[in-house]
């Protein structure tokens, strides 16, 4: 008869020792992308993840996107208005959710595209957020040298080259939603698809469990991105027919890039 072993879990203390190993030691600000199902299974899910992570960081940063506010045109048929405990999509990851849950957690106020964070620069990071610059806590993070650490994660999670993007120049779609009693437009990026375009870029790695947690410096990132598109701007924008890529892609085709710069926040 045949039996089915079960994996044995990665514990938080497995986890906590590949942050070690990484080079974080609660002094860094951090954003991440996990996924947490890449280790196998984890001891404790997202809550030790998270506590793991803090004990690790000085603030720690996530997207905790909501992609039901969004909207393509301007219309009263809302249908969700975007508050502050509001779930995150659940293609962004069950990190964010967790510190949402957090009640000391700050959340910045963007309806489509918001931030969580938590530690001591978390208000600041959230606050520099507009809705002509989506990214622009990844901004505040380049100007705190803060680090981005992907945990089973490849770059098409990686929304610190949004903000490299958002400074080469590349043209931003427009999209609608819901702020107060009224549907305001807002910037919204082309796709991630192709973002593995821009490795290698100089990083750490280690893994845990069946999980690679890879560490870079988010000025690294954004340096790159810019450097990259300043050599070819369609360097990362997808081919798929269907996606907004090809209406980004036409945009730099007939009025090329027109770079934006980096203000201090």
């Amino acid at each position: 008869m045949l039996s089915l072993l079960r994996k044995s879990a990665v514990t938080a203390r497995q986890l906590d020792a590949g942050l070690q190993e990484l080079g974080l030691d609660g002094t860094q600000q951090v954003i991440v992308h996990a996924s947490l199902s890449s280790f196998g299974r984890l001891e404790g899910g997202a809550r030790a993840a998270v506590d793991t992570l803090l004990g690790r960081t000085d603030t720690l940063v996530a997207p905790a996107f909501t992609y039901s506010t969004l909207l393509s045109r301007p219309t009263s048929r809302v249908q969700a208005r975007f508050h502050r405990d509001m779930r995150v999509s659940v293609d962004i990851g069950k990190i964010p959710q967790e510190l949402v849950d957090r009640a000391d957690s700050v959340r910045s106020f963007h309806p489509g595209l918001s931030f969580i964070a938590s530690g001591p620069q978390a208000a600041r990071i959230t606050a520099s957020q507009t809705l002509a610059s989506p990214y622009q806590p990844v901004g505040t993070l380049y100007d705190l040298d803060g680090w981005c650490l992907m945990i089973g994660t490849d770059f098409a999670s990686n929304t610190s080259i949004h903000y490299g993007e958002y400074l080469a120049g590349v043209p931003l779609l427009t999209r609608y939603v819901p702020l107060g009693d009224q549907v305001v437009p807002i910037a919204f990026p082309n796709c991630s698809a192709d973002f593995g375009n821009l490795e290698p870029v100089t990083g750490r790695s280690v893994t845990v469990g069946e999980s690679l947690l890879r560490l870079y410096r988010v000025r690294d990132l954004v340096d790159a991105t810019v450097q990259r598109l300043q050599q070819d701007p369609e360097a990362l924008l997808c081919r798929y027919a269907s996606c907004r890529c090809q209406q980004v892609r036409q945009l730099i085709r007939a009025e090329g890039l027109h770079p934006r710069m980096h203000r201090v926040t």
